[in-house]
C-alpha cells in the first residue's frame, strides 16, 4: 500500500503535467470559430498541434481532407495585440511566444479556399494539443556567463604563455650550462695535456742533465 507522501507526490506530478500540456478535441462547422483562453507568463513559448477531420457522408466517419484549411489566431486580451494569424493544412503546428503576461485567446476555424468547389457547411472534428513551454532563457545572464567564461579563458591563456616563457627560459639556462660545462671540460683536457707535456719535457731535461753529470764524473 502506497504511503500518503508517495500519493501526494504522484498527485503533484499529475497536476504539473496538466498545467503544461492540454490535449482535447471538439466539434464545429466550417467557417465557425472556437476560442480557448490560456493564461501565460511573460516570454513563454507555446507550441500547438492541431488536426482537423471532416465528416464524410459516404463512409459515415471523420476523414482528413487535404483541401480543408485551418486558421489559427492568437490575441492578447488585455492589449488586443494579435500575436499569431496563420493558415495551415488540416494537420499542422503553430508556435508563439507571449510578450505580455495575462490571458491569451487561441482561436481556430476550419474553412475551404474561396476558389474551391465546396459549398455549404461541413461538420469538423478538430483535435488540439497545446504545450506550454519553459520561460525563454535570460539572454543578459547568458551574455554575462559567456563574458565570465571568456575572461577565464584569457586568464588560462595568459598562464599558459607564462608557463611557456618559463620553459623557454629553463631551456636557455640548460643550454648555457651545457655550453659552459663543455667549455670547462675542454679546458680541463687541454690543461691535462699541457701538464703531461711539461712533465715529459721536465723528465727529458732531468735525464739529459743526469747523463752529462755522469759523463763529467767519468772523465775526471
Amino acid at each position: 500500500m502506497a504511503s500518503p507522501s508517495s500519493r501526494l507526490l504522484s498527485l503533484c506530478l499529475l497536476l504539473c503535467f496538466a498545467l503544461t500540456a492540454n490535449a482535447l478535441h471538439f466539434y464545429l462547422d466550417t467557417n465557425e470559430k472556437r476560442c480557448f483562453i490560456e493564461e501565460l507568463p511573460t516570454d513563454t513559448i507555446v507550441e500547438g498541434h492541431y488536426r482537423a477531420l471532416e465528416w464524410s457522408e459516404q463512409t459515415q466517419t471523420y476523414v482528413e481532407n487535404p483541401e480543408l484549411g485551418v486558421l489559427v489566431e492568437v490575441d492578447e486580451l488585455e492589449t488586443s495585440h494579435n500575436v499569431v494569424r496563420t493558415r495551415g493544412p488540416p494537420d499542422g503546428r503553430f508556435t508563439f511566444t507571449s510578450h505580455e503576461a495575462g490571458d491569451h485567446a487561441i482561436c481556430l476555424s476550419a474553412s475551404y479556399p474561396s476558389s474551391g468547389s465546396w459549398f455549404g457547411s461541413t461538420h469538423i472534428r478538430l483535435y488540439l494539443d497545446i504545450v506550454v513551454g519553459a520561460t525563454k532563457p535570460d539572454l543578459e545572464h547568458d551574455r554575462t556567463h559567456v563574458s565570465e567564461l571568456s575572461a577565464k579563458l584569457r586568464d588560462l591563456n595568459q598562464k599558459l604563455e607564462d608557463v611557456r616563457r618559463e620553459q623557454q627560459y629553463q631551456r636557455e639556462r640548460e643550454a648555457n650550462f651545457r655550453d659552459l660545462s663543455e667549455s670547462t671540460n675542454s679546458r680541463a683536457v687541454w690543461y691535462s695535456l699541457a701538464q703531461m707535456i711539461v712533465l715529459v719535457l721536465t723528465c727529458a731535461w732531468q735525464l739529459r742533465h743526469l747523463k752529462r753529470f755522469f759523463e763529467d764524473r767519468k772523465m775526471h
